[in-house]
């Protein structure tokens, strides 16, 4: 009896991935730790990506330097698959936004330390409800890691666009990580696309190539 399967086995599932975090580190030591925690063909394809960098204008002129990056050539569906696993678990968890709870209560003890003069409680309330909403993308760590730095080096009341700019600063290495596995996942999935569709067309044209073959014998 024959040992062969009369199907191929399935591929087997990307492996579980635990990523270690702890937002307490700085952040090289900790997109070091992500990058190496990743599997190998990731950290390939990551190492591999081509940086470009431009600058970004807006109506009140210079803003930054915006940095680009472009997956190398041979991306797979595969390092599509890794990718997606990785930067669900890095939306899931490392980059979750903040509970309204714990945001409320950051924001609200952050501008106690910097009392306003002549604000009844009802408006700093709703001047908290602004704050949350304008915060709302960040995960609690970051939040949490601006609101400390303000207090530390700061002897006035912050406004909103302050602190998001820390916050953004706090988990700007986060997020471009999951760019960067973002754009490495839609790359896979092009390639597989493309593939079928190759795919689809060849097998359309085998058998009107296969009748011309017949005619000319």
């Amino acid at each position: 009896m024959s040992n062969l399967h009369p199907f191929p086995a399935a591929p087997a599932a990307p492996p579980s991935l635990p990523l270690p975090f702890d937002p307490a580190m700085t952040p090289a030591l900790r997109s070091r730790m992500l990058r190496e925690a990743l599997p190998e063909p990731l950290q390939r394809m990551l190492d591999r990506g081509q940086v470009g960098r431009h600058s970004r204008f807006t109506e009140d002129g210079f803003a930054d330097v915006v940095e680009d990056w472009t997956p190398p050539d041979g991306v797979t569906p595969r390092h599509a698959a890794l990718a997606r696993r990785a930067l669900a678990e890095i939306d899931e968890t490392i980059l979750a936004p903040a509970s309204a709870n714990h945001l409320l209560g950051r924001v609200l003890a952050l501008l106690s330390h910097f009392p306003a003069k002549a604000t009844t409680p009802e408006v700093e309330q709703l001047l908290a409800m602004d704050w949350a909403d304008d915060l709302g993308e960040f995960p609690a760590w970051a939040i949490d890691q601006a609101a400390r730095r303000w207090r530390r080096t700061r002897k006035w009341r912050p406004s909103i666009a302050e602190i998001r700019a820390l916050c953004e600063e706090a988990c700007a290495a986060e997020r471009a990580l999951a760019e960067r596995l973002r754009a490495i996942a839609l790359a896979g999935e092009w390639a597989g696309e493309r593939a079928g569709e190759l795919g689809g067309e060849a097998g359309a044209v085998r058998p009107v190539l296969a009748s011309a073959m017949r005619r000319m014998r």
